[in-house]
This record gives structure tokens, sequence and C-alpha cells, in this order.
């Protein structure tokens, strides 16, 4: 009997047991916290999860739930960490996963030995160590943990922290000058959330953001997304950058930088206070950063401002602490050599789950690759005879133009990524549902007609 190893017990690692559970495939799931969730553990004893006290989801609930297990009805549109902790909880509960997990178990080391096999090298709950042999490994770990630090000329003197270990406002944070680096998801939240206790909030961004407002036109944004989805790439990035330009108006007016780039080549922004508070004058925007000089910083366009903390919102790195450096490794890649996301051309019992960006949540789909894999390893599904050749054409063809460097290294539209996937399930017998939107493309025009 072939057995798995799933390294993580985040929302990709339990829907990566529960497909191996509902076809028979001996497991073992190792998670290194005490809980299920991975990076939605508030106060993970781990130092792995990176969200904070006030933390919501910027997928909606709707968009963001298991197709086979949904939300509960009286989540809100946008749940909070403490819910999707719960509902992940309840998910693995429900699915028989959860008393398989292994808790409190790290991975040390991961190698392939001389007859294909994985030898997993981990120490227990009690401090032990082991090892065990694997037939295939499924990576679940996450790669929103290892924080990426920006660098620059000179030093700062004041308190200098990542969005990983911003856990909430406290009274450390009242009153003082706060610079946030970044104005991504993160960015924004961290920098909303000072603005609650601070008077002097500044917000430094290399390149122009697209900031989409959580709701348009009375719904979830990516509801609206969702109805546009047989629209053709370029259509549905005309419609959406009117969308957004509609909504929060020409940012050259308030002092961000104008984007002129279209919708859906970059990792949008989605926060509804952000604009408001800027255009409020809580937060300030501010251009890249030049040099740092002992409590002052100095940005490009000559400016120098006085801070008592920076908090750098940069992103991660993608990394996998267990495997060589020379074996796999992916930190500055920026594109993944990976066939769907998730199969290796040279490694055909290793599978990454969840390791993609989408415009959308990961989890959904996660589900699916987890399904593929299962397939795969039962025989019923066969990848690309030319891996190297379809993992290339995948890269050469990506769902929109996404922007280069390490951000988008891992990009993919949700809905286009979703099709795909199920597609390929198809070839194995496993029919999946259409994901019918809540709100029809006739009923978004006619909204965006009388609005």
């Amino acid at each position: 009997m072939s057995t798995v190893c799933i390294i993580g017990a985040g929302p990709s690692g339990i829907t990566a047991a529960k497909n191996c559970q509902q076809n028979g495939i001996a497991y073992d799931i190792f998670e290194k916290n005490d809980k299920v969730g991975g990076n939605w553990v508030f106060n993970s004893k781990t130092g792995h999860s990176s969200v904070y006290e006030n933390t919501h989801i910027i997928s909606s609930r709707t968009m963001s739930e298991y197709e086979d297990y949904p939300m509960p009805e009286d989540y809100p549109d946008y749940p909070r960490h403490d819910h999707l902790q719960r509902y992940f909880e309840n998910y693995s509960k429900h699915f028989n996963v959860y008393d398989q997990i292994k808790f409190q178990h790290t991975i040390n080391h991961v190698h392939k030995n001389g007859d294909g096999k994985w030898s997993v090298d981990y120490t227990d709950d009690q401090d032990q160590k082991h090892t065990k042999i694997y037939d295939y490994l499924m990576v679940c770990n996450g790669h929103h943990w290892m924080p990426k630090y920006p660098e620059y000329e000179g030093k700062f003197t004041g308190k200098w922290m990542h969005s990983h270990d911003f856990k909430g406002v406290t009274d450390e944070w009242r009153d003082q000058r706060i610079l946030v680096i970044g104005a991504g998801n993160s960015g924004c939240d961290v920098a909303v959330e000072s603005a609650r206790v601070s008077k002097e909030i500044y917000i430094s961004m290399r390149s122009p953001q697209w900031f989409v407002p959580k709701f348009m036109l009375g719904y979830p944004a990516d509801i609206l997304v969702k109805s546009i989805e047989k629209l053709s790439p370029k259509m549905r990035q005309k419609l959406l950058t009117k969308m957004v330009k509609t909504f929060t108006g020409n940012y050259a007016d308030f002092g961000l930088p104008v984007n002129t780039k279209p919708m859906l080549t970059q990792h949008p922004t989605a926060n509804s206070d952000f604009i408001d508070y800027i255009r409020h004058g809580k937060i300030h925007p501010k251009p890249a950063i030049k040099r740092l000089d002992g409590s002052f910083v100095e940005f490009i366009d000559g400016t120098r401002h006085e801070f008592d903390i920076i908090c750098c919102c940069t992103g991660f790195w993608t990394v996998f602490p267990f495997f060589d450096k020379d074996f796999i490794d992916f930190q500055h890649a920026e594109k993944l050599p990976l066939y769907r996301k998730m199969m290796h051309a040279e490694h055909d019992n290793l599978y990454f789950i969840g390791l993609f960006q989408p415009l959308g949540c990961i989890w959904p789909a996660s589900d699916h690759q987890a399904n593929l894999a299962c397939q795969e390893i039962l025989g019923k599904y066969k990848r690309p005879q030319d891996m190297n050749k379809a993992i290339q054409q995948e890269l050469d063809h990506p769902h929109h133009q996404f922007e280069g460097g390490q951000r988008h290294a891992a990009e993919v539209d949700y809905n286009d990524f979703r099709a795909e996937l199920v597609a390929d399930l198809k070839t194995a017998g496993i029919h999946i549902p259409e994901r019918k939107p809540k709100v029809s493309l006739r009923q978004l025009l006619g909204s965006l007609l009388t609005a």
C-alpha cells in the first residue's frame, strides 16, 4: 500500500489529508503547532502565523469556503481569523482527519533515497527523533511565514519590524510616528490599524498598486469577479479596471501614484478603509525610500521624516527548510517551475499543495490539487508525458500578463486555475459540479448602468 507524508495541517494540509482519506490512501500528517489552521492560528506558539488580532480574510466567505464544506451561515461576508481557525478545525473533524494529525511534530529534513522514496526525519511531541520512509510527499507548509526584509543604505535606530510580527496595535504604538513599507494587503491593514491610535502614519510604496474595495455594488468584490469569468481576460481586465476607478476615483487627486497597468496584472490590495483614511488625512502616501539615517528616513522625492516605528510589509520568501538547498530552492524564483503549480518535472512522487497565489482564495483550489495528486497515486490520472514542455507552456502563457518578480512567481487567476484543475480531474473520471456565480453578468452590467 502506498504511503503519503503530508507536511503541515494548515488549510492545504488538511484538505490533502481529506483527499487521501477519501481515496483510501495511507498517510501521516505532521503539524509543528498544537492547532489546525496554519497561518490562521493567532498567537501561534511556533511563530509561523502572520495574522494579527483584527485580521479578516480578504476573499469573501462564499468564494473562500471548501466546495464540499460550506462555512456557517452566521459567519460574516469576510470572516475573522478565529472564525477561520474554528472552520478549519471543524472541517478536519468532519472528514475524520483531526485525530490523525501529529501535532507538535517538526519535520527536520527530507531527502530522496536511492530507491526513489522519501526519507523523513522528524522530532515528535516528546522531543524524540525519528526517521520514516514514504512513497509520496505532499508539501503543504505554506508560503506566508518567512519574512522578507528590504535593504537600504544607512541604519534606522527606532523600532524596525516585519508585518509577520505585528499582532495588534498596543499602547506602544499610541501617538507614535509610524512608517509602513509596502502597500499590499498587509501594509494597508497595518497602516489602517495604526491610524486608529496614532496621528502620524506614512506608507511608502515603490510602485503603483490597485486598491479594491471589499464591497462593490453591494456584493463582495470577488463575487463580482466570478460573474465575469466567462469573458476574455482582456475584457475582464477592462471591466474591472473601470469599476475600481469608478469606485475609488483618481488616485492622483489624493497623492497616490497612478496605476497605468490594467487590473489583474498585479496582485490587488483589498481594503475598504485605506483610501478613506488617506482622504481623511490619517495616512500619508510616500514614494520609495532612498536611505535611512538614525531616526530619519529620506525618500526618493527628497523629503525627510522622523519615525519611531517602521513596519516592513514587504512579503515573504517561499522556502522549504526541510529540503537541502541544492535539491529544491524556490526562494528567489520569479516563476515556479511546477505543472499546475504542484508537480515537479523530475520527481513524480512529490506534490506541492497550495503553493500558488490566486486572485482569490487558495484553499478551494488546494482541495482540487490534492484530489488530482490522489488520482495520480491511484493511477487514474496521467500527467503530461513531456513535463518540461508542459511546465514551460504554462510559464509562457499565464492567465494574465502578471508583473515579474518574486511577488508574482506563483500568481494565478482563481477561476481560470480552478477550471484547469477541474478539467484534469475529469480525465480521471472525477466530475466536479460547476461553481455558479451568485451574481450573473447581466445583473452586474445592470447594476453598473443604474449605479
